[in-house]
Protein backbone atom coordinates (compact mmCIF):
# COMPACT_ATOMS: atom_id res chain seq x y z
CA UNK A 1 0.00 0.00 0.00
CA UNK A 2 2.69 2.29 0.63
CA UNK A 3 4.21 2.16 -2.48
CA UNK A 4 0.99 3.14 -4.46
CA UNK A 5 0.84 6.18 -1.89
CA UNK A 6 4.16 6.69 -3.02
CA UNK A 7 3.38 6.39 -6.72
CA UNK A 8 0.08 8.29 -6.80
CA UNK A 9 2.23 11.32 -4.73
CA UNK A 10 4.55 11.38 -7.57
CA UNK A 11 1.96 11.07 -10.21
CA UNK A 12 1.12 14.77 -9.26
CA UNK A 13 4.30 16.40 -8.24
CA UNK A 14 5.83 15.56 -11.36
CA UNK A 15 3.40 17.15 -13.37
CA UNK A 16 2.84 19.92 -11.15
CA UNK A 17 6.81 20.36 -11.49
CA UNK A 18 6.68 20.37 -15.41
CA UNK A 19 3.58 23.03 -15.73
CA UNK A 20 4.90 25.17 -13.08
CA UNK A 21 7.84 25.49 -14.99
CA UNK A 22 6.09 25.81 -18.50
CA UNK A 23 3.90 28.52 -17.35
CA UNK A 24 7.00 30.37 -16.03
CA UNK A 25 8.74 30.42 -18.78
CA UNK A 26 6.41 31.81 -20.32
CA UNK A 27 5.83 34.28 -18.18
CA UNK A 28 9.63 35.82 -17.13
CA UNK A 29 11.85 33.96 -19.86
CA UNK A 30 13.81 30.92 -19.56
CA UNK A 31 17.15 33.09 -18.85
CA UNK A 32 16.69 31.54 -15.16
CA UNK A 33 15.68 28.80 -14.00
CA UNK A 34 12.81 30.16 -11.49
CA UNK A 35 10.45 27.28 -12.42
CA UNK A 36 13.09 25.24 -10.53
CA UNK A 37 13.67 27.59 -7.92
CA UNK A 38 10.16 27.80 -7.43
CA UNK A 39 9.24 24.33 -7.06
CA UNK A 40 12.10 23.43 -4.71
CA UNK A 41 11.38 26.18 -2.19
CA UNK A 42 7.61 25.35 -2.02
CA UNK A 43 8.63 21.55 -2.08
CA UNK A 44 10.55 22.53 1.25
CA UNK A 45 8.29 24.35 2.72
CA UNK A 46 5.80 21.84 2.58
CA UNK A 47 7.66 18.97 3.62
CA UNK A 48 9.23 21.25 6.48
CA UNK A 49 5.60 21.35 7.92
CA UNK A 50 4.95 17.71 7.29
CA UNK A 51 7.81 16.19 9.05
CA UNK A 52 6.87 18.54 11.90
CA UNK A 53 3.24 17.49 12.05
CA UNK A 54 2.94 13.98 14.00
CA UNK A 55 3.48 10.58 12.27
CA UNK A 56 1.30 9.67 9.80
CA UNK A 57 2.67 7.43 7.62
CA UNK A 58 0.33 7.67 4.66
CA UNK A 59 0.47 10.94 4.28
CA UNK A 60 4.01 11.30 4.38
CA UNK A 61 4.68 8.40 2.08
CA UNK A 62 1.82 10.42 -0.48
CA UNK A 63 3.10 13.69 -0.19
CA UNK A 64 6.23 13.60 1.36
CA UNK A 65 8.32 11.04 0.01
CA UNK A 66 5.61 11.20 -3.35
CA UNK A 67 4.54 14.73 -4.11
CA UNK A 68 7.33 16.32 -2.67
CA UNK A 69 10.31 13.92 -4.29
CA UNK A 70 8.21 14.35 -7.50
CA UNK A 71 7.69 18.18 -7.31
CA UNK A 72 11.51 19.11 -6.41
CA UNK A 73 14.83 17.95 -8.34
CA UNK A 74 17.99 17.98 -7.14
CA UNK A 75 19.27 16.50 -10.81
CA UNK A 76 17.23 19.51 -12.71
CA UNK A 77 19.05 21.84 -10.07
CA UNK A 78 22.39 20.64 -11.14
CA UNK A 79 22.09 20.59 -14.64
CA UNK A 80 20.57 23.64 -14.71
CA UNK A 81 23.74 25.61 -12.29
CA UNK A 82 26.12 23.95 -15.06
CA UNK A 83 24.14 25.77 -17.92
CA UNK A 84 24.28 29.29 -16.57
CA UNK A 85 26.74 31.74 -16.24
CA UNK A 86 28.89 31.38 -13.40
CA UNK A 87 28.03 34.55 -11.62
CA UNK A 88 24.33 34.28 -12.43
CA UNK A 89 24.78 30.25 -10.95
CA UNK A 90 26.61 31.14 -8.05
CA UNK A 91 23.44 33.19 -7.17
CA UNK A 92 21.22 30.53 -8.16
CA UNK A 93 23.13 28.19 -5.78
CA UNK A 94 22.99 30.58 -2.98
CA UNK A 95 19.43 31.40 -3.64
CA UNK A 96 18.44 27.73 -3.80
CA UNK A 97 20.11 26.52 -0.96
CA UNK A 98 19.11 29.99 1.68
CA UNK A 99 15.28 29.83 0.28
CA UNK A 100 15.00 25.96 0.48
CA UNK A 101 16.17 25.68 4.35
CA UNK A 102 14.42 29.00 4.79
CA UNK A 103 11.19 27.56 3.60
CA UNK A 104 11.57 24.88 5.48
CA UNK A 105 12.32 26.16 8.79
CA UNK A 106 9.40 28.18 7.94
CA UNK A 107 7.35 25.01 7.20
CA UNK A 108 8.27 23.65 10.19
CA UNK A 109 7.60 26.90 12.38
CA UNK A 110 3.69 26.57 10.81
CA UNK A 111 3.19 23.32 11.83
CA UNK A 112 4.41 23.56 15.37
CA UNK A 113 1.52 26.85 15.34
CA UNK A 114 -1.10 25.17 13.75
CA UNK A 115 -0.78 22.01 15.68
CA UNK A 116 -3.39 21.69 18.69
Amino acid sequence: MTVLLVALGAAVGAPTRYLVDRWLRVRVGAGFPWGTLLVNVAGSFLLGFLVSLPADRSAAALLGTGFCGALTTYSTFSYETLRLPRARALTYVLASVALGVAAAAAGAALAQVTRP
